[in-house]
């Protein structure tokens, strides 16, 4: 396909593609995909090699969060049966990153439920990254704390943390229906100033929250202007008793499509296949190793991922190593400066952008079959941080 090798020359070139054409990768047909992940994986090898960064997840603070995230088990008013705890001690927390840097993983997400922290709660934080670092002192910290207020991006880092995530989750023009107590907007401003704090900047998206192919594209393009250096795509996992529990839009086939479109788009960025892979990718996770470099060991923040012990498994069987602690995830000209650097011309940069490529009058339509809903797959977790039980690493 002429889409393909122009997208693929793109990529290569860190150069940026039309709207038209991330929406042709999303309206490719079924009968396409393995040329369109193909052609995708050219673009991953390129910058990323055959390397898989693991990524492992504590929950800090579980559930009764103040805000109306449809698609959050921890919102105002779920009804969703998760687990709810306050703080973890920095001890406790230590030990659950323990668990999954033995398992293989490099960087530690350190979450927390809630609008945003307080002083108190970045405090509480920085003894937990000290903790973590003291024992472990080559780990990437990630925070995830919310919405920030001004000088605690500094605070985080001056305390050791390397990265902060902040997800925008979907395009502006339909944020409003998704959340009402915070705007689209203070998102921004959040990572925005993880930037500004030196900080390597994390933001992602969820999918298959009802979005057309147009929000999808938006929130890449988005994402891509405001230059993180990792962008986690997550499928949404439908809680029973959220509002979005109907809410079955993926097949594996459409997971992999947005992926290869997050790829073409953010070509030199790590892309995080993140929650809702086990949910919606399923038999086909392996095929999603060749679009994105890097994914989460074991379970999420309210939900049970498939086993630690698989996720290397699979790593292994579909060609692929997983990144050692030494190595250096993103390109070289993306790190120039260190964790966080912001160098000129990086995926935020618009060379290329011109008009050089448009959709077919006959493209062919994206699969319009929605995913069966499996309710099955969707496993509360009850394991690891806040309970007595082992964690899954």
């Amino acid at each position: 396909m002429d889409l393909l090798n122009t997208l693929v020359d793109k990529g290569l070139r860190r150069e940026t593609p039309t709207r038209a054409e991330a929406l042709a990768v999303l309206a490719t047909t079924d009968d396409e995909l393995l040329d369109v992940v193909a052609a995708a994986g050219k673009v991953r090898r390129h910058w990323f090699g055959r390397r898989v960064k693991l990524n492992y997840l504590v929950n800090l603070k579980s559930g009764l969060c103040p805000e109306d995230c449809s698609y959050c088990s921890q919102r105002l008013g779920s009804k969703a049966d998760i687990l709810k705890y306050t703080w973890l001690k920095p001890d406790e927390a230590s030990r659950a990153a323990a668990a999954g840097l033995a398992g293989g993983a490099k960087r530690v997400c350190l979450v927390a439920s809630g609008r945003g922290p307080t002083d108190r709660d970045v405090d509480r934080v920085s003894d937990t990254i000290k903790a973590i670092k003291e024992r472990h002192e080559d780990v990437e910290v990630c925070a995830c704390l919310g919405l920030l207020s001004d000088g605690q991006a500094e605070r985080l880092r001056e305390a050791g943390a390397d990265a902060y995530n902040h997800n925008l989750n979907t395009s502006e023009s339909t944020y409003g229906e998704i959340t009402t107590t915070h705007t689209y907007a203070d998102r921004v401003d959040t990572v925005r100033k993880a930037h500004a704090a030196g900080l390597s900047a994390c933001s992602g998206l969820i999918a298959g929250m009802g979005e057309t192919d147009e929000d999808l594209v938006d929130v890449v393009f988005s994402l891509r202007e405001l230059d993180p250096d990792s962008v986690p795509v997550n499928f949404l996992i439908p809680f029973e008793g959220t509002p979005l529990a109907k809410e079955w839009n993926l097949t594996p086939q459409r997971c992999l499509r947005i992926l290869a479109m997050v790829r073409f788009v953010c070509p030199d960025v790590e892309v995080r296949i993140a929650g809702g892979r086990e949910v919606h990718l399923r038999t086909m996770q392996p095929l999603a190793l060749h679009l994105a470099n890097s994914i989460f060991l074991g379970d999420y923040l309210t939900s049970e991922g498939q086993a630690g012990k698989a996720d290397l498994e699979m790593i292994a069987d579909a060609g692929f190593e997983v990144e050692g602690a030494g190595e250096v995830t993103l390109p070289e000209h993306r790190t120039g400066g260190g964790c966080g650097s912001h160098e000129g011309s990086r995926c935020g940069s618009h060379e290329g952008g011109g008009v050089c490529g448009t959709v077919p009058a006959s493209a062919p339509a994206a699969s319009a079959s929605a995913d069966e809903p499996r309710p099955d797959l969707v496993a509360v977790r009850r394991r690891g941080a806040g309970t007595d039980l082992a964690p899954n690493a």
